[in-house]
């Protein structure tokens, strides 16, 4: 049954809506509506001008309208008056085809015509800063080792505290909250979900995560790589494949016991093939899991002051083990660490779909299982290809795979290549700090 958005509002007391929507760089656009109003906007939506956002649209374009979809609606436990509800963009009685939540449905429908219904769950890391971004928050976090640091983690017990209530009244199932690797960094765990919810959810957890911490005093940031020397922000997934959407599923397809390399860490031979998918399409994959120029430095990092980046750059998939590209951490579900905290949450979730459905229906193999430490015996994998040095190899191997491309949709495709290749160049074009140092006396 469709929620009443109106009838919502009169209930809980909610003023305004927030109709969101998310652009081609993640970036959340939303219009405040009061909540007289929302009928409409339910039913005919929130008009933008497409040109103003990262999407690929001129101003001679006619409005853009987000539909709200009001099973995504939230009720801001922080301000109780405000509700947030992701919408879906619609241009002259049509889906905006390269808008990321209509990607991400689509590549659902598709999924279910084959009885398959994917499920995840994220690891979204993230920092508290200094409000100018240029510090971490806390002077006396300053471990050489600060993964579940326990003073550390309780220093920042406010903020933290604040952010997993919120998620408990919201019904996410929070499960583990942490300080991460980094010093200054933390992880926040919630039960896994369909993917549409799991990508609403990341969504709204970050708008959250950034706006607690501001009440705070704090600055949240998801960059891939905001301080030099330390480990970078992942936002791993795990990943599962049932035979209905959300409680309606009895049968993960991914479980499984069987003989080889997949079979031996309890992946069915359908979870084989998805893994395939995922490896065979892991270069241009990144183009999407990662997506700036600041990622790189994550996925391609030095030795970190804790010891190790614990993030891949090799395309490798492994047992329980997280120095690979993929893990299997038990039967039924892998997680793909490659994706770092500049993913876009629709686009993430789309881009799984799309390689794991092109791996099994190709029966991609995923390759041989490695169970040896990457990070200290990698040089011993010879036939692995590296991934992407930079955002420029990743947007060359994206437009070179075909698949993949035709998978997201051409439309998307092109409009995500030309403004990703518009902000490579702009981002070659600055002058730094670097080359004036390096090369002002050569």
């Amino acid at each position: 049954m469709t929620t009443d958005l109106a009838e919502f509002a009169n209930k809980t007391g909610v003023k305004y809506f927030m109709i969101s929507f998310t652009d081609l760089f993640g970036g959340q656009r939303a219009k405040l509506v009061p909540a007289q109003a929302i009928a409409d906007m339910q039913e005919d939506g929130a008009g933008f001008a497409g040109f103003a956002t990262w999407l690929d649209l001129t101003p001679a374009h006619p409005d853009m309208l987000a539909v709200p979809d009001p099973s995504s609606v939230i009720q801001l436990p922080w301000q109780p008056d405000v509700a947030w509800v992701a919408a879906d963009c619609v241009m002259e009685g049509a889906d905006v085809a390269q808008a990321p939540r209509n990607v991400l449905r689509r590549l659902i429908a598709e999924a279910a015509e084959e009885g398959l219904h994917v499920k995840t769950g994220i690891e979204a890391e993230f920092f508290l800063l200094t409000p100018e971004g240029t510090q971490i928050s806390d002077p006396f976090d300053t471990a050489e080792k600060p993964c579940y640091d326990q003073q550390a983690v309780m220093r920042r017990y406010d903020v933290v505290r604040e952010i997993c209530d919120y998620m408990l009244e919201l019904g996410w199932g929070p499960y583990q909250n942490d300080h991460e690797d980094a010093n200054g960094q933390f992880e926040m765990n919630w039960e896994f979900d369909d993917v549409l919810k799991t990508a609403d959810k990341h969504s709204f957890f970050k708008f959250m995560t950034k706006s607690v911490a501001e009440k705070h005093g704090f600055r949240a940031t998801f960059m891939p790589k905001p301080v030099e020397g330390l480990t970078g922000n992942g936002c791993h997934a795990h990943i599962s494949v049932w035979d209905a959407p959300s409680t309606a599923s009895k049968v993960n397809v991914f479980a499984g016991d069987g003989e080889g390399p997949t079979g031996e860490v309890g992946l069915s031979e359908r979870g084989k093939y998805f893994l395939g998918g995922i490896m065979k399409h892991a270069s241009a994959l990144a183009a999407i899991t990662n997506p700036t120029v600041n990622s790189y430095k994550r996925i391609n990092a030095p030795r970190t002051t804790s010891g190790a980046t614990w993030a891949p750059n090799t395309v490798t998939w492994t047992g329980n083990n997280r120095t690979h590209m993929v893990r299997v951490p038990g039967p039924g579900r892998f997680e793909l660490r490659l994706p770092d905290g500049a993913a876009n949450p629709y686009l993430l979730q789309a881009v799984i779909i799309a390689a794991g459905l092109s791996g099994m229906r190709s029966k991609a193999d995923p390759g041989p299982r490695h169970d040896i430490d990457m990070y200290a015996e990698g040089y011993k994998v010879k036939d692995a290809p590296k991934l992407p040095l930079n955002m420029l190899d990743a947007l060359r191997a994206y437009d070179d795979d075909k698949g993949l491309k035709a998978a997201m949709g051409e439309e998307f495709s092109a409009a995500f290549l030309k403004l990703k290749m518009q902000e490579w160049n702009a981002f070659v074009s600055h002058f730094t700090t670097w080359e004036r140092d390096n090369t002002l006396d050569i």
